[in-house]
This record gives C-alpha cells, structure tokens and sequence, in this order.
C-alpha cells in the first residue's frame, strides 16, 4: 500500500470533479456495504434507486462526454474503492457506481451473472453503460447474466 502522504498528494492532483467523484464513491460505499449487511440487496437497491432519481436523462447529444464522464467516475469509484478500510464486493462497487452513473443521467444497468464451477455456485456483479462494461474487466464473460428482475429466494414459489 501507497503511503498515506502520497494518496493525498496523487488526491489533490486531481480536477474537482474526480475528487468530488472519489469522496463521493467512498461515502456510498461505506453505505452499501452497511445497507447491504442490514438491510438485504432488494431493499438496498431500492433505496439507491430512489435515491439517484434524476429530473431528466443526460442528453443524447452529448453522448461522448457522457462516455467520458462515465469513464472518470468508474476509475474514481474503483480508486475509491481500493482506499477504504473495509474490503468491498463486485455487487458493493457495481451498486455504487450505477447509483453514481444514474444520478448524473447517465443510463446504466446494473448486471449480475452467475456460473457453476465444479460444484461450487458463483456470481459475479458490473455495470454496462455506453457499450461500456466496468467493474468486472474481462471478468464478466465468463457469467451467465440473470434477466430479469433479481428476486429473493423467500419470493419465489416451488
């Protein structure tokens, strides 16, 4: 690990928008890692929903700053992510960044796959916006993603 020093200089380096992007991806994580562990993913995932509502949509017009914008806040979120004391989750970091995308307009969608290895049960998170996949690198290939509404085991009928 960096030292502490180093961090903050790399920190302040930074234009305005990454660091309002990396404090803000830190503060949420911290949330969602908590809201997760109490609260459960569907009514976590609710309240992100609620809480990223937007007026409007980013215009389409500005399709590539989109992209950008949605690129510099992928990399300060996995920035972020990288610096806390607590350790995240593929699904922790993928909720905060589509929560971070969805509130500047940017349309995202959060994708979970699962896969079987051996006998073991895997599931992998990451979010696609722009034809762009984050938070997994080539990771994702290798998980069938879920259609649909993710519900919970308790929902459903046998």
């Amino acid at each position: 690990m960096k030292p502490t020093m180093e961090i903050w200089r790399r920190f302040w380096r930074l234009s305005g928008f990454e660091r309002v992007a990396v404090l803000e991806a830190a503060a949420a994580l911290c949330l969602t890692w908590l809201g997760l562990r109490l609260a459960g993913f569907r009514r976590w995932k609710a309240v992100a929903e609620w809480s990223s509502q937007t007026p409007a949509p980013a215009s389409a017009a500005n399709g590539e700053a989109n992209a950008e914008a949605g690129r510099v806040i992928a990399r300060m979120a996995a920035a972020a992510a990288r610096h806390l004391p607590v350790r995240t989750n593929c699904l922790e970091r993928s909720l905060v960044l589509w929560w971070l995308l969805q509130r500047r307009g940017i349309a995202a969608d959060l994708r979970i796959g699962a896969r079987k290895v051996a006998d073991r049960f895997e599931a992998h998170a990451w979010v696609d916006f722009d034809g762009i996949i984050a938070g997994a690198s080539e990771e994702h290939l290798h998980f069938v993603p879920f259609e649909g509404p993710i519900t919970s085991m308790e929902t459903q009928t046998h």
